[in-house]
C-alpha cells in the first residue's frame, strides 16, 4: 500500500510560480502546501510535516542539508520524523527569460516532479580494505616533505627519484632510491615496480647513503602518491580511487593531497557500477579478435580482454559508462543508470509536459556535477534554462550513447542535447552523436535534432523549439528502440541508411569468387548473424544480428568478407538472406550429397595427373566420395593399405587322406 505523501511548495520569495494543483497530481500527492518562505518565516510548515506519518516532498533543491538537519532535530524530539525527500524545480523549471512561457515551465515543473517519482536502481557494493600502506615516489624534497605530513596516520615508504640530499633518517617512514617503471592497481591494492632500487641505509655517522642496486624491485601498497610532475601514471588519474598525482603548477598540493590521503584507511564501500554478461560478448571468437568497441573507449584501462569476451576490474572501473553506451550486444550494462531507467525518465517527462502544454519539449542530458552547476548560476544570474529545454541529470554523460539520444526522440522530444562539460566529454560522446546524426539525417529529418552543446547555450531556443513529435512504444532493448524509433521518424526509406565506419549496425558483403564456402565464418559468428543451410553449401545472413564486431572478416582464409556499416529498416532485414552458396557435389559412388561442386572439381583439376599419387592410379576417384565411401573404397580396394596377402585355404580331412 502507498504510503501517503504531502508536497510542499515554495516560491523562493515569490521569484517563481506554479500550479499547485498540476505539481500535486504529478508528485501523486495527498495534500500540497504552498508557501513563500520554507528556508525561512515559513520552516515552522516544514517541523510540522515532518513530525507526521506521511511522506514529504520538498520542490527545493538548494537547502536540502536544511531540511534533513531538521528532520534530524524533529526525530530527536519525537523520536519519529517522516520521510523526506527534496527535488529542485526552481533552478531547472521556476527561473527563467521574463520572456518565457509560463505555461512552458509549469509543464515542465510538472514533468520534473514525476520523474523524481520513479524508483531509483539500486547498484550492488563491494568491501574495499586499506591498511594505510602507502607509497609516495617523486623527488627528495617533496616527497620528505609529503611523508612528513602523513606519517602519523599512514605507513610511509618514499621511493625518490634524484639524488637529493638528505639530513637525517626517519624512523616514522622507510626511504628508497629508484625510477617507477609501472604501476596498476587502484585503492587497496596497488603493485609498484621500478628499477634501479636502492635502500636508505641509515647506520654509521655523517653522509647517509644508500645500499646495493637492485636492477627491479616490486612493492604493494594501499595508497600510491605521485609527485614526480610528469604524466600521471594512470589515465584518467583523477578517477583512480587511492591514487595521488601532484600537478606541479598548482600551489598547495601537497597539503590538499595529503588532507585526503590521509583518510583512506579502514574499510570502504566500493559501488560495482557494472553487470557484465560474457556469453553475450562479441570480444573475440578462436583467437580471432572482433568488437574492441569497450576497450577503445574506457578512460581507465578497467577494460581487458580475456579471451573470448572481456572483463572489467571492479576496483578501477569509476561508471562512467562508456563501455554499456558502445556495446552492441548489451553485454555490459550499467547498474547504478540502466538503459531501461534513463529511457523510462525521458518518457515520463516528455509525456507528461505534452499533458499540460500539447507540444514536444527538449531534453539535454548533463553531469550532475559541473552541468548541475551551470544549470543553476545559469538560473541565479542569468536567464535560466531555456522554457522547453528539460535536465535529465547523470553522473557521468559518457553514459549516453546513440541508443538512448535516439529513445529520446522516440519518446517524443524535439531536439536531444548533450552538455558537454570538457573537451574530454565532447570527445568520449562525439562518435555515439554522430552515429545518431546520421541515422536522423537518413530517416529525412534534421541532424541538428542531436547536438553537444556548452553552458552558453542553455538558455537559446532551439530550431525545433515549438513543433510537435509524436512518440512511438519504446519497448525492447538498445538495438530494438533504435529501430523502432528510426524507422517511425522515416516516412518512406527505401535504402539502407548508410552508417559511419565501426557502427554496431550493418551488413556483409562476399566475394563469390574468393568464397570456397568453408563456413568459418559461420561457425564463429558471435551473434548468429551468419548461418548455413542444412542441405546444400550456403552461406545465410540475418542483417537485424549484425553488429559488425568483424570476427567474420578477420577468420576468412581467402579475405572474402566486407562490412559495410548501414541501418536497414525493411523487414528483409529480420529473415536470413542468402550471400553465397552452390550446388554440393553428389558422391561418385553413393550419390549422397557432400562439399562444394566447384571446390571439388577445382581439386580434382589441379591433382589429377599433377602429383605422382595421382597419376596413373584411382586414387583421384577418392576425391569425388564421401568420407563414407571414400573409408569402404580404401578398406575393400586391391591397393589397401591395411590389407593382408591372399588367406590360404583351409585344409580337410579329405586334404590329408589324399596326400
Amino acid at each position: 500500500m502507498r504510503e501517503p505523501k504531502t508536497l510542499l511548495l515554495c516560491s523562493c520569495d515569490k521569484t517563481q510560480s506554479f500550479d499547485a494543483e498540476a505539481l500535486k497530481a504529478a508528485a501523486g500527492a495527498e495534500q500540497v502546501i504552498p508557501v513563500d518562505q520554507l528556508c525561512g518565516q515559513d520552516m515552522a510548515v516544514a517541523a510540522e510535516h515532518l513530525s507526521g506519518k506521511s511522506e514529504v516532498l520538498i520542490a527545493c533543491g538548494q537547502q536540502a542539508a536544511l531540511f534533513e538537519r531538521l528532520r534530524e532535530d524533529v526525530e530527536a524530539e519525537i523520536q519519529h520524523a517522516a520521510p523526506l525527500h527534496t527535488i529542485d524545480i526552481r533552478d531547472r523549471a521556476g527561473w527563467s527569460s521574463p520572456n518565457a512561457n509560463p505555461d512552458r515551465l509549469r509543464a515542465k515543473q510538472a514533468a520534473l516532479l514525476a520523474a523524481a517519482q520513479l524508483p531509483s536502481p539500486m547498484a550492488p557494493v563491494k568491501s574495499i580494505h586499506s591498511n594505510g600502506v602507502c607509497c609516495i615516489v617523486g623527488p627528495t624534497e617533496q616527497a620528505i616533505r609529503m611523508a612528513e605530513l602523513v606519517q602519523d596516520e599512514l605507513g610511509v615508504t618514499c621511493v625518490v627519484s634524484d639524488a637529493g640530499v638528505i639530513q637525517l633518517p626517519s624512523a616514522g617512514y622507510d626511504l628508497a632510491r629508484g625510477q617507477l617503471t609501472s604501476a596498476r592497481g587502484a585503492l587497496g591494492n596497488f603493485t609498484l615496480e621500478f628499477a634501479q632500487l636502492q635502500t636508505l641505509n641509515p647506520a654509521g655517522r655523517g653522509e647517509l647513503g644508500y645500499g646495493a642496486v637492485k636492477a627491479t624491485a616490486q612493492s604493494e601498497c594501499d595508497i600510491f602518491i605521485d609527485l614526480r610532475g610528469g604524466e600521471p601514471a594512470f589515465p584518467s588519474h583523477q578517477k583512480r580511487n587511492g591514487y595521488f598525482w601532484a600537478d606541479p603548477n598548482k600551489s598547495g598540493e601537497l597539503e590538499r593531497i595529503a588532507v585526503t590521503a590521509r583518510d583512506r584507511v579502514g574499510e570502504f564501500e566500493k559501488t560495482v557500477y557494472f553487470h557484465l554478461e560474457t556469453s553475450l560478448c562479441a570480444h573475440s571468437r578462436a583467437n580471432q579478435t572482433g568488437c574492441t568497441r569497450c576497450l577503445d573507449v574506457c578512460p581507465t584501462e578497467a577494460i581487458f580482454s580475456a579471451g573470448d569476451s572481456i572483463q572489467i576490474d571492479s576496483d578501477i572501473c569509476a561508471g562512467c559508462g562508456s563501455c554499456a553506451a558502445v556495446c552492441p550486444t548489451s553485454a555490459v550494462t550499467m547498474n547504478e543508470t540502466p538503459f531501461e531507467a534513463i529511457t523510462k525518465a525521458a518518457e515520463v517527462m516528455a509525456k507528461v509536459y505534452r499533458e499540460q502544454i500539447h507540444e514536444s519539449p527538449r531534453l539535454v542530458f548533463h553531469t550532475l556535477g559541473a552541468g548541475g552547476d551551470a544549470i543553476a548560476h545559469l538560473a541565479r544570474y542569468g536567464n535560466g534554462l531555456a522554457d522547453d529545454l528539460i535536465p535529465l541529470g547523470l553522473e557521468h554523460v559518457d553514459r549516453i550513447g546513440h541508443a538512448e539520444l535516439l529513445a529520446a526522440l522516440g519518446a517524443g522530444y524535439a531536439e536531444v542535447l548533450i552538455l558537454a562539460d570538457n573537451d574530454t566529454d565532447r570527445e568520449a560522446v562525439g562518435a555515439e552523436v554522430e552515429l545518431t546524426r546520421a541515422m536522423v539525417a537518413g530517416a529525412h529529418h534534421s541532424p541538428t535534432r542531436v547536438r553537444i552543446i556548452s553552458a552558453d547555450e542553455l538558455g537559446a531556443e532551439g530550431d525545433n523549439a515549438g513543433r510537435v513529435s509524436e512518440p512511438v512504444l519504446l519497448v525492447g532493448g538498445r538495438r530494438d528502440i533504435t529501430r523502432v524509433t528510426v524507422a517511425a521518424m522515416a516516412d518512406k526509406v527505401d535504402a539502407p541508411i548508410p552508417l559511419p565506419v565501426g557502427a554496431p549496425y550493418g551488413a556483409i558483403e562476399i566475394d563469390s569468387d574468393k568464397c570456397t564456402l568453408c563456413l568459418a565464418c559461420v561457425s564463429l559468428c558471435p551473434t548468429g548473424a551468419l548461418t548455413d543451410h542444412p542441405d546444400r553449401p550456403e552461406v545465410q545472413f540475418t542483417e537485424n544480428a549484425c553488429v559488425q564486431c568483424g570476427v567474420c572478416e578477420s577468420t576468412c582464409p581467402e579475405t572474402a568478407i566486407t562490412l559495410k556499416p548501414q541501418l536497414d529498416l525493411s523487414k528483409d532485414a529480420l529473415s536470413a538472406r542468402t550471400l553465397h552458396g552452390e550446388e554440393p557435389f553428389e558422391c561418385i559412388s553413393c550419390g549422397k550429397p557432400f562439399g562444394v561442386a566447384s571446390t571439388i572439381n577445382r581439386i580434382v583439376e589441379k591433382l589429377e595427373n599433377q602429383h605422382w599419387m595421382y597419376t596413373k592410379t584411382d586414387n583421384v576417384q577418392l576425391i569425388k566420395m564421401c568420407d563414407d565411401c571414400r573409408v569402404k573404397a580404401q578398406f575393400h580396394g586391391d591397393n589397401a593399405p591395411m590389407a593382408g596377402g591372399e588367406r590360404p585355404r583351409v585344409r580337410t580331412s579329405d586334404d590329408y587322406l589324399d596326400s
